[in-house]
């Protein structure tokens, strides 16, 4: 029943990829679909800032980056590549986009990713594993990239009207549970708030973060909801999931800062009309069999983990890489990464997305 279960949307996601890729392949004179693309969030989306940090959450070295071209270990949360790092491809970019850490020169034109792992909406998040750039930070850690780009093109104007034609991916949320509500122990946040208040909180600051980055420039913004954070090897094996698949209230603290993201979303289009914002449900896309998109293992890592979640240096992983959904205690295996880029980009259903996806999001003529 499983394998037969797992055809359709195996087929489907592989059907998908292949008209991603197309598509891709036949922008305007081999240019991307956007000239720029900029990365704010966390260890989801982090390439390499967390390197240059004082962190527990740093992941330079093996076997991270295993099934990376090179085999590198560059600071991806992940045995290759980053949902980020497909979406580039997906866009068109002949190069993944460089981590502020490190970029320098004319790259910041073509955008720069700000993600770091442990980071979250709230400043505090993530404190107890050392150093982390929360999303306050990575504005304005662009604000100085904004500065640079002006300085090339030789005006504020000429940055902003550059800016605009940008795609900007937004991703934070996740650690605002993971490493700061369901960690009592080094935070008061679930004394003083119940989960649908603290929900309200974070959107409540989000939304005044999202309004800078839209006064700053952004146009084409795709905002990521929080994933299954209740289903993580890491939650069963901390929490326990009393009977069921995963951990139920790590979830529905999930489900309510997404409902409220969603409604962010609609408000953000009604007032900003120069501007569009989308919503990639990762909820949604993470929900269902996973035998259907050819996983056999979701409740274990590939790898075995330290303290902290991440894999043991220079352990040795699982092989069958693309049978598991995640890698570590809590991040996705390429296989999955790609999956989630390819129905961000192309939604496989309604639901994957809202009120398009990132492939009509970029198409659209804004800021008119």
């Amino acid at each position: 029943m499983a394998a037969s279960g797992m055809k359709p949307l195996v087929v489907a996601i592989a059907l998908s990829w292949f008209l991603s890729m197309q598509q891709h392949s036949s922008s305007a004179n081999g240019k991307p679909q956007v000239p720029c693309f900029f990365i704010f969030g966390d260890s989801l989306a982090d390439n390499g800032n967390n390197n240059v940090l004082d962190t527990l959450a740093k992941v330079n070295y093996q076997p991270y980056g295993i099934d990376f071209p090179g085999g590198a270990a560059t600071g991806r949360f992940s045995n290759g590549r980053t949902t980020v790092d497909v979406l580039s491809e997906l866009l068109g970019f002949d190069n993944y986009i460089p981590p502020f850490a490190f970029v320098n020169g004319s790259d910041i034109l073509k955008g720069v990713n700000y993600a770091c792992g442990a980071a979250g909406i709230r400043k505090e998040t993530g404190k107890q594993l050392g150093a982390r750039i929360s999303m306050g930070r990575q504005l304005k850690n662009h604000k100085i990239i904004i500065s640079r780009i002006a300085d090339i093109l030789g005006n504020k104007r000429l940055a902003h009207k550059h800016l605009h034609k940008c795609l900007y991916s937004v991703g934070l949320g996740s650690n605002d549970y993971i490493n700061n509500y369901f960690v009592p122990q080094y935070y008061h946040t679930s004394k003083k708030y119940t989960t649908a208040k603290y929900a309200e909180v974070l959107i409540n600051q989000y939304s005044w973060e999202i309004l800078r980055l839209y006064k700053y420039g952004a146009r084409k913004v795709a905002l990521v909801g929080v994933g299954l954070i209740g289903c993580t090897p890491s939650a069963i094996s901390s929490f326990g999931t009393n009977g069921s698949a995963c951990v139920d209230t790590l979830n529905i603290a999930a489900q309510q800062f997404n409902q409220r993201l969603v409604s962010l979303v609609d408000k953000l289009n009604n007032n900003l009309t120069d501007a569009k914002f989308i919503y990639i449900n990762s909820f949604e896309m993470g929900s269902g069999d996973p035998a259907a998109a050819g996983f056999t293992v979701s409740n274990v890592g590939c790898c075995a983990v330290n303290e902290v979640g991440q894999c043991k240096v220079d352990h040795t992983p699982c092989k069958n890489r693309t049978e598991y959904v995640f890698w570590d205690g809590f991040h996705p295996t390429e296989t999955l990464n790609r999956i989630t880029a390819i129905r961000s980009y192309n939604a496989f259903n309604p639901a994957d997305t809202y009120p398009m996806d990132i492939s009509h999001l970029v198409q659209l003529q804004v800021n008119k």
